[in-house]
């Protein structure tokens, strides 16, 4: 676990990154890791998991069955964008200065994650299951075995990749935050505002006057006195 202070496991918001640091994070590296799996697992289909038999029609290498190309292509195409746009997340990560901001993030991470991981699971035992199907004779020359069993390979490292993902996500907000190195206007995501006038000698002051007005009667107004002449 990394053992960076800060809110959610990255470091006090604003703070320089550190290239070389970020590359050698268990997370970084994991995330290139599903990266190149989808990747494997897309390609493969889309470059070898068909094949013509006998006519013009293509047909998927997986027992025939279009869905098992199909949903194989999904799965890896948008693994492939997500590990994409969060690893670019985790880079910006520390530069975010709100604490709803960053806790969204690793919501975020959380579900896609750990939502890719069953999804990987369910390719692999899919593909793995309509591939058992396939006959020999589906498969002229053995036409597009090595992509089947690649896409089948992969799928199955990637579930593990996936939720190692999922892991450190729920780890980093677990974390949670260190709210002594944020302001309330950070935690509300706005910039944070000076409350009372700066004292440097080249602010300038504000000065109020008070007027004072006397009401317009008084208990020292005593009525005048008469007297009574003297005869």
């Amino acid at each position: 676990m990394d053992g960076g202070v800060g809110s959610f496991g990255a470091g006090r918001a604003g703070a320089t990154i550190d290239p070389i640091a970020f590359v050698k994070q268990p997370q970084t590296i994991l995330r290139v890791l599903s990266w190149i799996f989808s990747l494997v697992v897309f390609a493969s289909i889309v470059n070898e998991g068909y094949v013509n038999f006998g006519s013009e029609r293509l047909h998927c290498v997986f027992n025939w069955n279009a869905d098992a190309c199909n949903y194989g292509m999904f799965v890896g195409l948008v693994g492939l964008l997500g590990c994409s746009f969060f690893f670019l997340l985790d880079y910006k990560f520390s530069s975010i200065s709100s604490v709803k901001d960053r806790k969204k993030a690793i919501m975020l991470e959380i579900g896609f994650s750990g939502f890719w991981t069953f999804l990987y699971f369910v390719s692999f035992c899919f593909l793995a299951n309509q591939w058992s199907r396939t006959s020999p004779e589906d498969l002229p020359l053995n036409q597009g075995a090595d992509a089947a069993r690649a896409a089948i390979t992969f799928s199955f490292f990637s579930i593990i990749t996936w939720a190692g993902l999922t892991v450190r996500a729920v780890q980093k907000y677990l974390l949670g935050t260190d709210m002594t190195l944020f302001t309330t206007e950070h935690m509300d995501g706005g910039a944070p505002t000076q409350p009372y006038p700066s004292n440097s000698p080249g602010a300038g002051t504000t000065e109020t006057t008070e007027t004072y007005q006397s009401p317009p009667f008084t208990e020292n107004n005593a009525a005048p006195t008469y007297q009574v002449p003297i005869y």
